[in-house]
């Protein structure tokens, strides 16, 4: 008897091309290019039955266009490089980048676009590097940079090449405008003094650095601002530390305002170890969302950061950039101000000239 025969042995599938699918629709492959890339060169019409053909043989096919190819004939490809110099994927509903990465997601689903999420830069110095040996960068039509500080060398070296992107977070420029989608904390931050001088507070301290990061430096400028504009007393409180805190109240401040919103707990906690009540004695105001996972009982008075929408945005300035239309690559965002329980009248009896 003749040996039963295995299954046939086959090399890997041939990847089809435009030429098979003009081959397939009986149409030359300049129009199968007009079809897949939904343009008119030329003015050429394309028939309404020619247009169908081709749109049956792709999806009988399964063809999927070459991004490079793409890239060559429409000068990008639609992918798009999220670079993060800090762990991003939320370990919660209530992480701080998670609403960033939603917006992102939503927008680049909406405009057709595939996001590439750059992970294989090495890590030098507790922060990765964008352009070490084997970035993947120009894989994609450029990126968005999402954490809270960015490299200074990365900023000038994709100003100076001109490389695609768009910071979520205001910049300071970088050898030249570095396009962005930021929240306006000087806004919002001289907002919340504004409401504390009119509840009679006379002296109040920024808790915080005020430096490093351009939102920490943007907070304390609108915080001075406003301040010196109300006529009121303020000082700086380079950290929620308890010695600093007792010098603060001592010396007549009646409302703090933390930098870091995750500070609140131990903020409070300190207030309720020297028998100091939130806000009788000491008002606490919370300039934005925390930005590492802590359980706050209190509704603090302060602001949200538009998190969500700064990453739908920021797909939209990006895209704006590819298409040559560089107007408005700059935005800051309006924060949502939250009134609170936290912010009360100064307490009498308690500010010194």
């Amino acid at each position: 008897m003749p040996a039963e025969k295995g299954p046939a042995v086959t090399g890997p599938r041939r990847r089809v091309t435009q030429r098979d699918i003009a081959r397939l629709s009986g149409v030359s492959q300049a129009t199968v290019s007009l079809v897949l890339n939904n343009r008119l060169d030329g003015g050429v019409r394309i028939a309404a039955d020619t247009r169908q053909r081709v749109l049956d043989a792709i999806r009988e096919t399964g063809y999927v266009a070459d991004p490079i190819a793409r890239r060559l004939a429409d000068h990008y490809n639609r992918i798009i490089g999220v670079f993060t110099y800090e762990p991003v994927f939320p370990s919660g509903a209530r992480d701080f980048f998670h609403p960033f990465l939603l917006g992102l997601e939503e927008q680049a689903e909406r405009l057709g676009c595939d996001l590439l999420l750059l992970t294989s830069a090495p890590v030098d110095g507790g922060r990765r590097r964008m352009f070490a040996e084997g970035s993947r960068i120009r894989l994609a039509d450029g990126c968005v940079l999402l954490g809270q500080e960015v490299d200074r060398g990365d900023l000038e070296r994709l100003v100076a090449e001109g490389i695609p992107f768009v910071s979520v977070g205001r910049r300071d420029d970088a050898g030249g405008p570095v396009p962005y989608v930021g929240a306006d904390y000087p806004a919002a931050t001289a907002a919340l003094v504004a409401r504390a001088a009119e509840l009679g507070h006379q002296k109040i301290a920024y808790v915080g650095r005020g430096e490093g990061p351009e939102s920490y430096a943007d907070r304390l400028r609108g915080f001075r601002a406003a301040a010196a504009k109300a006529g009121v007393a303020y000082g700086r409180v380079p950290a929620a530390a308890g010695e600093k805190l007792d010098a603060a109240v001592a010396e007549g401040v009646t409302a703090v305002f933390l930098e870091e919103p995750a500070d609140v707990p131990a903020v409070t906690a300190w207030a309720a170890g020297r028998g100091l009540d939130v806000p009788g004695d000491l008002s606490v105001v919370a300039l934005g969302d925390p930005t590492r996972p802590v359980s706050i009982d209190l509704d603090v008075t302060g602001f949200t950061i538009p998190r969500r929408e700064m990453g739908r945005q920021a797909l939209d300035v990006f895209l704006g950039l590819l298409g040559g239309t560089e107007e408005d690559v700059q935005r800051l965002l309006p924060c949502e101000l939250h009134d609170g329980a936290t912010l009360a009248p100064a307490p009498t009896g308690r500010n010194h000239s």
